[in-house]
């Protein structure tokens, strides 16, 4: 049996691999050797085992562990780990980053040569120096064939020109947000969700540019993490700009404070009031109404539709008793055979044909 292994390299690059149990257990931080698609490279561990597993089945796609299937065929088997990484492999890793920086600098020497409109954002280097990665990002649809021959013949290896997008560039550069804190991409978010301005506009938050991006120039990624309790708490006050019957008269919803419970009210007068949610509640009741809530409405529709089904049920259970109730003669009966129909209208005296006698004694012949 083999587990599955999480393995990170520069910056937020990721992949899946395995490690034999029967080989000597491995944990996270380890650094290992791992072959890739061409070469070798070398990463640290960032997951062992199921938590490995469910990451690589719930992200990637076309491994032994993933749910899609890529042109019709068989997925492919995740690739082993070959080997710990040793001292000596961890010095020529460090050896390897520092000349990433130089590397990046010749790059964009040669991008201005070529007169391309890209900025040049980071570049790796395999650990075996089979390959060259260059993280780009730009506007607008790049040509740089001629660029990509012309740095294979300054590197001597293979070249992978890589756009990337400005939230991607921050993740792998990393830095320092608003918050005093490294950025949440590049240090523990691992998924770029979508963030979009209703998010913004659901907590209030002003929609300057400024105040609500990062350093990527997007919306702030920490922008979804109180979403759902803002949009839970809003539930339980009324919405702003909907006039209300209180006990000083007809008012309006100016604002809400859901942190202190508080809302804002403007009489018809012009004057204003700052009310608790409860008295607000209260004054409201008092009046023999309800305080117009999305919670409101929403219990106020399933008790509505409870009550619908009960008046239903109670119009089937009437229905059935009214049909029991009927005499037996409106109930149909079984239809009795022909012959035995007219063995009773012989008895009777009477024909099936008309103008014969009707007394009692119309048929004169004898028995």
């Amino acid at each position: 049996m083999t587990q599955t292994l999480e393995v990170r390299f520069k910056g937020t690059r990721k992949g899946y691999f395995t490690w034999p149990d029967s080989g000597e257990p491995i944990h996270v931080g380890d650094p290992v050797i791992v072959e890739v698609e061409r070469g070798r490279d070398l990463g640290r561990v960032t997951a062992v085992g199921e938590v490995a597993a469910k990451k690589c089945a719930g992200s990637c796609s076309g491994c032994a562990l993933g749910d899609e299937v890529t042109d019709g065929n068989a997925p492919a088997p995740l690739k082993p780990v070959l080997r710990r990484a040793t001292s000596d492999d961890l010095k020529i890793h460090t050896e390897i980053r520092r000349s990433d920086e130089d590397a990046r600098l010749k790059v964009i020497q040669r991008v201005r040569g070529h007169e391309l409109i890209m900025k040049v954002s980071d570049t790796e280097w395999q650990w075996d120096r089979n390959k060259l990665t260059i993280y780009f990002t730009a506007e607008k649809r790049v040509d740089f064939r001629a660029l990509v021959r012309d740095l294979a013949s300054t590197f001597r290896t293979r070249i992978e020109l890589r756009q990337i997008g400005v939230r991607d560039e921050a993740a792998r550069l990393s830095g320092v947000g608003r918050c005093g804190r490294e950025y949440c991409c590049s240090s523990w978010l691992t998924e770029l969700g979508p963030v979009n301005l209703g998010l913004a506009k659901d907590q209030h938050l002003s929609l300057n540019p400024s105040q609500i991006s990062g350093g990527c120039g997007r919306l702030l990624c920490c922008l979804k993490y109180e979403h759902e309790f803002y949009v839970t708490a809003r539930r339980r006050f009324p919405k702003e700009g909907k006039t209300i019957r209180t006990s000083v008269g007809a008012e309006k919803v100016i604002a809400v404070d859901i942190f202190r419970e508080r809302v804002f009210l403007r009489s018809e007068e012009n004057a204003t009031r700052i009310i608790p949610l409860v008295q607000l509640r209260e004054e409201v009741e008092q009046l023999g109404e309800v305080l117009v809530t999305a919670d409101a409405r929403c219990g106020l529709g399933v008790a509505g539709e409870a009550e619908s089904k009960a008046t239903g049920l109670e119009e089937e259970v009437a229905a059935l008793g009214e049909t029991a109730a009927e005499p037996a003669s409106s109930v149909p009966g079984p239809t009795p055979p022909r012959g035995s129909r007219r063995r009773r209208r012989r008895r009777r005296g009477g024909g099936s044909g008309g103008g014969g006698g009707s007394g009692p004694g119309g048929d004169n012949n004898p028995g």
